[in-house]
């Protein structure tokens, strides 16, 4: 999977959400046939969401992430009190949090990661390259482009963009930065945008909801979404949310909400910066972002 999934913000996350979604000391109860979700969630009048406490731009405990947003807006939607159960985007952050009951949604996980059951997608993304605006390296838009070659480029190691490095040849000079961290003590994306404003990497390859947002933070910086590899593993996803495999009502509430809301969705994860793409891998603007993914 992708980080779409450590940091998803996401997408770190994609790659580090490997434990196994056990199901604590509590026993999942099957819901009855009214649709009641009293037997799905911790509790039905509250929205618990399950979410890293240092992870922006997806969320932190401020609320400031988009994830945080969307958790508002479903919340409202919902007409429910909004809550957290906050705890590192690192193994066990399934386990420790939706497995154990504690919350009943993680609000963006990849389509096809079997440790949870995914909702509807509600955007598709990319990996991205980010480079200084004026380097050069604006129109760059593979990682197979020879203006690349003897580039410092940064990874972080272990994602899906690293493979698509290796077979360009440019892992020699690559920077990597860990996949494996705490997020309350350790940024290794804003490690690469320091080192890419201080001229230590010559760009850098992050999981684009990163990439547009501290790109936007910065100001000074050129993000190319990476649709155009031939070759390594293709570098888009679609992002949906988390729920227990049982919890199938629950689920479908959460589909209706994203097909309902989609351009509002679509909005927040504009004003974040996050690259969004139309099933041709074509760029979504403040217009066409209406569509659902």
């Amino acid at each position: 999977m992708t980080e779409a999934g450590r940091h998803r913000r996401w997408l770190f996350s994609l790659w580090v959400l490997v434990a196994s979604c056990a199901l604590g000391n509590i026993a999942i109860a099957q819901t009855n046939d009214s649709g009641d979700l009293s037997f799905e969630l911790v509790d039905p009048n509250v929205l618990r969401v399950c979410a890293d406490p240092r992870n922006l731009p997806f969320s932190n405990e401020k609320g400031e992430g988009f994830e945080n947003k969307l958790a508002e807006l479903f919340a409202d939607k919902l007409k429910k009190k909004l809550d957290y159960v906050f705890f590192p985007q690192a193994t066990g952050f399934v386990r420790m949090t939706l497995g154990a009951h504690r919350c009943d949604v993680i609000m963006g996980f990849p389509q096809g990661d079997d440790i949870v059951q995914g909702t509807n997608p509600y955007y598709r993304t990319t990996y991205a390259l980010v480079a200084k605006a004026g380097s050069g390296l604006e129109d760059v838009d593979t990682l197979e482009d020879p203006k690349l070659k003897g580039k410092h480029v940064g990874i972080v190691a272990g994602t899906p963009p690293a493979t698509n490095m290796a077979i360009a040849g440019l892992m020699s000079d690559a920077k990597p930065y860990p996949l494996m961290i705490d997020t309350r003590y350790d940024n290794s994306a804003q490690a690469m945008i320091d080192d890419l404003a201080a001229g230590k990497i010559d760009a850098g390859v992050l999981w684009g909801p990163m990439a547009g947002y501290y790109a936007k933070k910065v100001g000074s910086l050129h993000v190319t979404p990476l649709v155009k590899e031939t070759t390594g593993p293709k570098l888009v996803y679609r992002i949906g949310m988390g729920v227990r495999p049982a919890d199938q009502n629950w689920k479908r509430q959460l589909n209706k909400l994203i097909q309902e809301n989609q351009a509002e969705i679509n909005k927040i994860l504009i004003d974040f910066g996050v690259p969004l793409l139309d099933e041709s891998d074509k760029p979504l603007g403040a217009e066409t972002a209406k569509k659902t993914p």
